[in-house]
């Protein structure tokens, strides 16, 4: 198999996870799209996300200019106990920036954890940049601990560098594989790692190594690594066990 062969298949397998999360169906149901181009399920996806987001877009559009009037705190407390996450998210694009972080920073971690997950952060993402470092640590942790990796790889893109690094300091290796295996945009990975101390790369790889559900994340992110970083792991590789090493160096040598 080729080095673009192997990776399309890790970009469809990833971008047919994050569908079934946006149709709300299994993934196996989808496995039928395994042979489509990545691109055009990423596109598809976008698609059906702004079907969803633009339903009722006159009503929403009312509902955040009435926003406007309202004080902040009781607004917070409208939006974690009438609207919920779904509605919440989709009214967060269509609220001033300013007034938004407002809002977010009086919501509670789980709610904010529950919105993030019904949230198109592309229509959210200055909102999304300007929240405190400690409320989206919590949220963060809170995802994690729900172990929604796919909301959490949504976001990496929308943060600012610094909140990232800490954000990942929080979160063990083989999180981190799952989330980098469905970041939203795979060129932002070998940055991403660079945000890491540089003896996380060799740890990542290690966990993969001991449980084979991460062989394909990990196989994934060494895709996306430039060439100086992933010769930092050069070293490593001879130790690894009999199957995996043999996987990593096929996937090392095919690359161009």
């Amino acid at each position: 198999m080729t080095a673009d062969k192997r990776t399309q298949n890790y970009a469809a397998e990833a971008e047919i996870l994050k569908l079934a999360r946006v149709l709300d169906v299994e993934p196996a149901r989808l496995a039928y799209l395994a042979r489509v181009d990545a691109d055009d399920l990423q596109a598809f996806r976008e698609q059906v996300t702004d079907t969803l987001f633009d339903a009722n877009a006159a009503v929403l559009q009312r509902m955040a200019l009435a926003a406007r009037i309202v004080p902040v705190a009781v607004l917070a407390k409208i939006a974690e106990k009438v609207f919920g996450p779904l509605l919440c998210a989709r009214i967060a694009g269509l609220v001033d920036v300013g007034r938004g972080v407002d809002v977010a920073k009086r919501l509670s971690p789980r709610f904010l954890a529950e919105v993030a997950a019904e949230l198109d952060p592309r229509r959210a993402s200055a909102i999304i940049s300007r929240i405190p470092l400690d409320t989206v640590l919590a949220v963060a942790a809170e995802l994690a601990l729900r172990q929604d990796w796919i909301t959490l790889g949504r976001f990496v893109g929308h943060l600012p560098d610094l909140t990232v690094r800490r954000a990942l300091e929080q979160i063990d290796d083989p999180a981190l594989l799952r989330i980098a295996f469905v970041l939203d945009d795979k060129h932002r990975i070998d940055h991403v790692v660079g945000l890491l101390p540089a003896h996380r790369l060799g740890r990542l790889v290690t966990a993969a190594s001991k449980n084979e559900d991460l062989w394909t994340p990990a196989l994934d992110l060494l895709t996306h690594l430039g060439d100086a970083r992933r010769a930092t792991l050069a070293p490593l590789v001879a130790g690894l066990p009999d199957g995996f090493r043999e996987r990593v160096q096929a996937t090392i040598r095919e690359l161009p």
